[in-house]
């Protein structure tokens, strides 16, 4: 059985009900700061700001000095296995991430021998982190999951729909289980790393799990999810882990129990009553506040964010918003959410 950490949000993913819910913000580290738009400018590209401990580690830190949040979570990106595998990534500016596609006869040319010691100046920025947080603060590390990386190594790019990944993974079955076999051994490798870097807890962004029916989610989501969890929780007993399933709707229920995930991480599409209603008692959840009610601020995101910490306050609850946060948020807004939530 776990001890208390005197971290509040690694205690509450470990089942320990805290007095108010902690809060971190998905992407708090990021565009929406003017200290950062500074390091970006300094750093290059945006894989050269990934890859720069130097820099990867004064940008995580940034919201913190900032906000008196209750993590840090690594600044990285998703894209950072396939650049590890040998695909070639790039963030073209104003489009977003940008890959050469992979076709049926390019699985077998990925290099995943090859993955953790091209990851190693990662691992390396969330050391520095770690020893430098302050001992209440919670290290997050994360990757994403295989199915969403496997849409963007597949479509070149994000897609509203994924068709391209779904017809492949119909038409090339066996290339399709390779890939996700790869991804699956990959990625449980470098959550098992930043552990022992220094993470306290980790998230698995399985961000495109919508537009999925309910036999290509068991197969794609929650199957190469258990596996991840499987292989990280056999080399780090008892990890603790958040999966991020957006879009899962539905299945959400199927998720947590097939996983064991220690906290669900719910979109803000996912209806509050239904959380409470779907979800075990004893399983933590983290959200959902949508991110563009932080962004028009004012009473609405204030009222919103109440019901949210009111609809939780009867299990383990991580306040969080519901997807990532945007460029264009105000700071001050950020401000005042996490003054309710601490309130």
């Amino acid at each position: 059985m776990p001890q208390p950490t005197g971290k509040p949000l690694l205690d509450t993913a470990l089942g320990f009900r805290q007095k108010r819910p902690p809060i971190w913000i998905m992407r708090q580290a990021g565009r929406y700061l003017p200290e950062y738009l500074k390091v970006r400018e300094t750093a290059g590209s945006f894989l050269d700001l990934c890859y720069n401990p130097q820099f990867a580690t004064e940008v995580t830190l940034q919201p913190l000095r900032r906000f008196d949040l209750d993590a840090a979570i690594l600044f990285s990106d998703i894209l950072v296995v396939p650049d590890a595998l040998g695909q070639n990534v790039r963030f073209e500016k104003g489009e977003g991430p940008v890959l050469e596609a992979l076709g049926p006869t390019d699985i077998a040319k990925l290099k995943p021998e090859a993955a953790l010691d091209h990851l190693a100046p990662v691992l390396e920025a969330l050391s520095r982190i770690s020893s430098s947080l302050d001992k209440n603060k919670t290290m997050i590390g994360f990757c994403g999951a295989p199915w969403t990386v496997a849409t963007y190594m597949l479509g070149g790019r994000g897609s509203p729909d994924q068709a391209i990944a779904r017809l492949f993974a119909l038409e090339h079955p066996e290339e399709f289980s390779a890939l996700i076999d790869i991804l699956v051994e990959v990625s449980a490798q470098y959550l098992i790393a930043q552990f022992k870097a220094g993470a306290d807890i980790v998230q698995i962004f399985e961000s495109w799990a919508l537009n999925l029916d309910d036999v290509a989610f068991a197969n794609y989501v929650i199957d190469p999810n258990r596996r991840v969890i499987e292989k990280v929780r056999a080399e780090i007993a008892d990890a603790p882990i958040i999966g991020f399933p957006r879009g899962a709707a539905g299945n959400l229920a199927g998720y947590a129990k097939a996983t064991k995930v220690n906290v669900i991480g719910l979109d803000y599409a996912t209806p509050l009553e239904f959380a409470r209603s779907h979800l075990p008692d004893d399983l933590g959840v983290q959200g959902n506040l949508d991110p563009l009610r932080l962004v028009a601020g004012g009473e609405q995101m204030q009222e919103r964010a109440r019901t949210i910490i009111e609809a939780f306050s009867d299990r383990c609850h991580i306040f969080n918003l519901g997807h990532g946060i945007v460029p264009q948020t105000p700071v001050e807004h950020v401000e005042k959410l996490i003054g309710i939530v601490k309130g």
